[in-house]
């Protein structure tokens, strides 16, 4: 993006540009003074001439601007963020189910690449990565610093090229992993009967999640001759997606009502959104995944079903990304898009899920307890994280406040504790009991 200034000068320029935005916004809202903003805008016109004609190497304009955008918005929270472009077609594909590159969601900490989830059947699944992993090289070059958007840029090419990575994870040594890039397709949902129950494993929410699942739970019922006992909805990992898609996602466990309610900073901008009638999965037992890794949308689908007593929650606390963003294309997508936080989600019980995420009814490990708790990166973690009011808090803190079932010592670490826990719950007839002592 190349901004060309008048040569009345940068300072005089952007004061003037600013300006003149001020008093558009002013004439749409009312008289406010904004004196003080106006004096702050000039300073930011000051610095950035003296860079522009002080700074020992040329720099260009748009750069400086667009980095003082992202600088800004990264300030509110981890999630609002200015995108380019390039980075907003990218983006729309990758809602779409189909990109090129390695498979993994990723967000920034400290000026550090931080892997929030692999994807299913991707790369980086594939090649070992792991949530909580930090990124500090992209073929052999440092990419601390570089700001997230350029990060995911370098880690995206041709499909059938090789790359490096330097991963450093907890108190091991840097790990230096090659993988060759693909196209990432999102199959959203995979059905499979495990030990003579249904098990549906959700990956993402993208455009295809509803239909998807639609699919796997007509093939389930064919496979299984139209009588499932009960059903593992296995949520772990998921990074969230489309809300849209987990209203649908919901709807196949729900007959109706309220799913998730978002709220903004006004008293009145509150929405609600219910389920579809018509439930596939009608009086079926339900036991859901969750894990850490669980983030969004995924929390969406996990709370409702917890809040309306339809199924069980089993694993660990979830990721607690809780805030709403929306995706507002500045002319059009021709100059990129703002990422802005607008609202948090509640679940019907009137639950905020931001930063407290989803506690399960059933808290089990994946893992042998470390020591530590298996404490894994969550939203509250993340720098600028947005926290709730003391009201919206849940009691409790996390992991840390609940009794957590770990697989015994010497167990198979090829072996899954949680899934097993959740089929022999939906085999040895405590479901019901289960979900009484949980409340519902």
């Amino acid at each position: 993006m190349k901004f060309i200034l008048p040569a009345i000068g940068t300072a005089t320029a952007l004061s003037l540009l600013a300006f003149s935005a001020l008093q558009i916004s002013a004439e749409a809202v009312g008289p406010p003074d904004h004196t003080e903003t106006f004096q702050k805008l000039e300073l930011f016109a000051d610095v950035m001439a003296r860079v522009r004609n002080d700074y020992v190497v040329d720099v260009d304009d748009g750069e400086l601007i667009e980095n003082a955008i992202n600088g800004m918005l990264q300030s509110l929270d981890p999630h609002s963020g200015y995108i380019s472009p390039e980075n907003f077609k990218d983006q729309q594909v990758s809602m779409s189910g189909e990109y090129g590159g390695l498979g993994m969601e990723v967000t920034m900490e400290n000026g550090v690449v931080k892997v929030v989830s692999p994807i299913d059947e991707t790369p980086a699944k594939r090649a070992g990565i792991e949530s909580g992993d930090y990124i500090t090289e992209i073929n052999g070059e440092s990419i601390i610093g570089i700001g997230l958007s350029e990060a995911v840029d370098r880690m995206r090419g041709k499909p059938g090229d090789p790359i490096s990575i330097t991963v450093i994870r907890g108190n091991e040594d840097p790990m230096e992993i090659t993988m060759t890039r693909e196209v990432i397709e999102r199959i959203p949902v995979r059905h499979d009967v495990r030990d003579g129950v249904g098990y549906l494993r959700i990956s993402h929410f993208n455009e295809k999640t509803g239909k998807s699942l639609k699919e796997a739970v007509k093939a389930l019922k064919a496979e299984m001759g139209g009588r499932i006992p009960g059903v593992v909805l296995d949520l772990r990992g998921n990074p969230g997606g489309l809300l849209e898609q987990s209203i649908k996602v919901s709807s196949a466990f729900l007959d109706g009502g309220e799913v998730v309610s978002t709220r903004g900073r006004e008293t009145g901008d509150t929405q609600r959104y219910n389920a579809q009638k018509g439930e596939l999965l009608r009086n079926i037992p339900v036991v859901i995944l969750i894990d850490g890794a669980s983030a969004s949308a995924s929390e969406i689908v996990a709370g409702a079903l917890q809040d309306r007593g339809r199924a069980l929650v089993l694993g660990l606390t979830s990721f607690g990304k809780g805030s709403v963003q929306s995706i507002i294309p500045l002319r059009g997508g021709r100059d990129g898009a703002l990422r802005l936080t607008v609202q948090r989600y509640y679940t019907p019980a009137g639950r905020s899920i931001q930063a407290t995420g989803i506690v399960p009814d059933i808290a089990v490990a994946a893992k042998p307890d470390n020591g530590k708790g298996n404490k894994t990166l969550r939203e509250s973690d993340l720098p600028n994280s947005i926290i709730n009011a003391l009201e919206d808090m849940e009691a409790g803190d996390g992991d840390e406040s609940i009794s957590i079932d770990y697989p015994p010592e010497g167990y198979d670490e090829e072996g899954d504790y949680q899934l097993e826990k959740a089929i022999e719950i939906l085999k040895n007839g405590s479901y019901r009991t289960q979900l009484l002592a949980a409340g519902k």
